[in-house]
């Protein structure tokens, strides 16, 4: 995961053009069955619009001596997302109008998008502002913006039931590891992991889109299939850090998919993630869970868009992100298929509690410490009593659903629960 974040983390993505073209490309080099969709500049998406196409090959401030103040070859985020093209010389008070820094962070290059209004900027650290004391510079940014498609990319991997599982990332963002690249790669790996499953109880639906306005482009040409069949939906968002872990929950907080990521990540991280309300919202999980849209989707991040000091600047390289954070989101995100795929209401078929010795689930031998074995299993039979499903049965019991999952594989094994 890190090395196809590293691969990648060079290229300019934007909202449309050729920057997430070749991202998502090479993310189909590892799932090729993955569907590219272009949807054009122009289509009303919602109360939306899908915006112009915009591409940018390069550009620069350069003092008229030719010296070079900032450069698009040195970081993509130099140039305003967006931005118009422009080939002029300007004075330093026309050009200070057009530049953008982020005062308090003055070693950092800002990343500061301009998509629906159109204008040209430029990005720089605010040492590199102070350094702007010539009377004129020549400005030059080689961008396009006209008719052109918004792309997402979807794979549907079919299961047993017609009901979904969704799973959402964003590939639109330019030169940042863990804002843009993280959810992308731990997705990819996901649809690696639904793929080799033996059997799917569930659908799985994962897509691949523009942040906010490919959310809103997929819900408006999917939506009736979206609200008959998803039950649970999850943004994979900024997973590729090692510090927190984070849920960002749905607007009522109390669909499936909140509980168990909820669950999981109460036993994952031993208590230590951070709960965010709707009100917290900032990805796409406020478009997916919209009124009118209504889908149980909720947030994923380890530490949360917004809250990391380097979000949406040159400091998110791929220095913050690490292999072990990306493992540690791909295994948390594990826990909750694996979760969702035996998350059934479970019934004891015998009247009282069963003998588990005569099956050789039990101790034959009673003595201190024998018993502590049989206790996940025995509290998992207290409560199967087909009024609570595995995620309610982990609730009250306070043991983990992966630990809770074998029990149940073993209980029915030996015909004593069904679902």
């Amino acid at each position: 995961m890190y090395d196809l974040a590293a691969r990648m983390f060079p290229i300019c993505r934007s909202i449309t053009g050729d920057g997430f073209r070749e991202s998502l490309n090479i993310i189909r080099e590892i799932v090729p069955e993955i569907k590219v969709f272009e949807v054009p500049t122009g289509t009303p998406v919602f109360d939306w619009t899908v915006p112009k196409e915009w591409n940018i090959r390069g550009g620069g401030i350069y003092r008229l001596n030719g010296e070079k103040v900032v450069d698009f070859k040195d970081s993509n985020l130099h140039i305003l997302g967006y931005s118009l093209p422009i080939n002029a010389i300007v004075s330093r008070e026309e050009l200070l109008e057009h530049v953008y820094t982020q005062p308090e962070q003055p070693d950092w290059i800002p990343y500061v998008t301009s998509y629906y209004k159109e204008r040209w900027g430029f990005c720089m650290t605010e040492k590199q502002k102070q350094s702007l004391h010539d009377e004129q510079y020549q400005v030059i940014i080689d961008s396009s913006l006209k008719e052109g498609s918004l792309t997402y990319g979807e794979l549907v991997i079919p299961g047993e039931s017609e009901e979904e599982i969704l799973f959402s990332t964003y590939l639109c963002h330019p030169s940042m590891a863990n804002n843009e690249l993280s959810g992308p790669v731990v997705q990819t790996e996901l649809i690696n992991y639904v793929k080799q499953l033996p059997q799917r109880r569930y659908t799985y639906r994962f897509v691949f889109i523009p942040e906010t306005i490919g959310s809103i482009t997929y819900c408006s040409r999917n939506l009736d299939v979206l609200q008959k069949n998803v039950k649970a939906g999850f943004v994979l968002s900024c997973v590729g850090d090692d510090m927190a872990y984070s849920i960002v929950a749905s607007r009522y907080g109390n669909t499936l998919a909140d509980r168990v990521l909820l669950n999981v990540l109460k036993h994952h991280t031993e208590d230590k993630y951070v709960y965010y309300s709707f009100l917290k919202r900032g990805s796409d999980e406020r478009e997916y869970c919209a009124p009118g849209v209504d889908l149980p989707v909720v947030g994923f991040c380890r530490t949360k868009y917004g809250v990391y000091p380097e979000y949406h600047t040159s400091a998110d390289d791929m220095s913050l992100i690490s292999p072990e954070g990306l493992q540690g989101a791909y295994e948390a995100m594990v826990k909750v298929i694996d979760a969702l795929e035996w998350n059934y209401n479970y019934r004891v078929l015998c009247k009282g509690e069963p003998q588990l010795g005569k099956r050789g689930l039990y101790p034959t031998i009673s003595q201190k410490g024998s018993y502590d074995s049989v206790i996940a299993m025995k509290d998992f039979l207290a409560y199967a009593d087909g009024k609570n499903d595995l995620i309610g049965i982990s609730e009250i019991i306070g043991q983990p659903i992966d630990l809770l999952i074998p029990i149940a594989k073993k209980m029915m094994d030996n015909q004593l629960v069904c679902k």
